[in-house]
């Protein structure tokens, strides 16, 4: 158990020197852009909170990577650690509702996971994801909408102090954002593979807030974390027993019998 453990916590310590040297390229090439076109301003090191996201970034692509391994419950404590630092980022862009979310919220996530994840099965076997049924999904759906709606309604009415219009897809599309990483992290916790599902509407969500608000360098993360998500959960489903996979067995149980009346017809 302890030689596992360790083998665990050498492959995190992998992954981030893996994180490390991935954004040290990115920032190689970005700098290069900015020197052959000066107006995109796309490193801003002058910027205390920009700053703290650099480190959070490198440290939140190791966690996935990590966590890519449904057995590897080392991986969320540099979670933790890029929980802090999102938080502090938020904080210093004044953005208190996130920051409390780190806090509150996604950092005792990320303590639930590590204790459920570090449990012991009665079969010894490796504990296998799995997938939501269909009831589950459509709850999950559910709650999804109304978290997208209750952010909508705190950022007009409490934070900008706008219309109901005002900033529609901004608003939107942050209210996405935040709906699609409390699921996330939250179906992390019994690693259920929708979580992946939620992280990529999280990427998704994320390319397209800040192609409307113009900031290339945030696109550019949010691409590579919708490449490394998508990956991260195609190797969740590639490790789940056929009878394990919930609404995804009833989905295709459904494709059959309609391919069945197709032919028969």
């Amino acid at each position: 158990m302890e030689t596992q453990t360790k083998q665990l916590i050498k492959t995190t310590f992998v992954n981030i020197g893996l994180a490390t040297c991935i954004f040290a390229a990115l920032l190689l090439v970005l700098w290069i852009v900015e020197l052959l076109f000066p107006s995109l301003q796309l490193l801003k090191w002058h910027d205390a909170a920009w700053c703290v996201g650099i480190p959070a970034s490198i440290i939140g692509v190791a966690y996935i990577l990590t966590i890519k391994d449904p057995q590897n419950y080392v991986g969320f404590y540099p979670g933790i650690l890029m929980s802090v630092l999102l938080g502090v980022q938020f904080f210093l862009q004044k953005q208190y509702d996130s920051t409390l979310l780190y806090f509150c919220v996604f950092i005792p996530f990320q303590v639930m996971s590590i204790i459920n994840w570090k449990k012991p099965q009665d079969d010894n076997k490796p504990f296998a994801p799995t997938f939501l049924s269909v009831k589950g999904l459509l709850l999950n759906q559910l709650a999804l909408i109304l978290i997208v709606a209750a952010d909508y309604l705190l950022a007009t009415y409490v934070i900008n102090h706008d219309g109901i219009l005002d900033n529609f897809w901004i608003k939107l599309f942050n209210g996405l954002l935040i709906a699609s990483s409390v699921l996330a992290n939250f179906w992390l916790i019994y690693r259920k593979n929708d979580a992946w599902r939620y992280w990529v509407v999280y990427s998704i969500s994320g390319i397209i807030l800040f192609i409307i608000l113009g900031n290339i360098f945030s696109i550019v993360l949010f691409i590579f974390f919708l490449v490394i998500n998508a990956m991260a959960g195609i190797a969740w489903y590639r490790s789940t027993p056929a009878d394990n996979k919930g609404w995804v067995n009833d989905v295709e149980k459904q494709r059959a019998d309609i391919k069945k009346k197709i032919r028969r017809h």
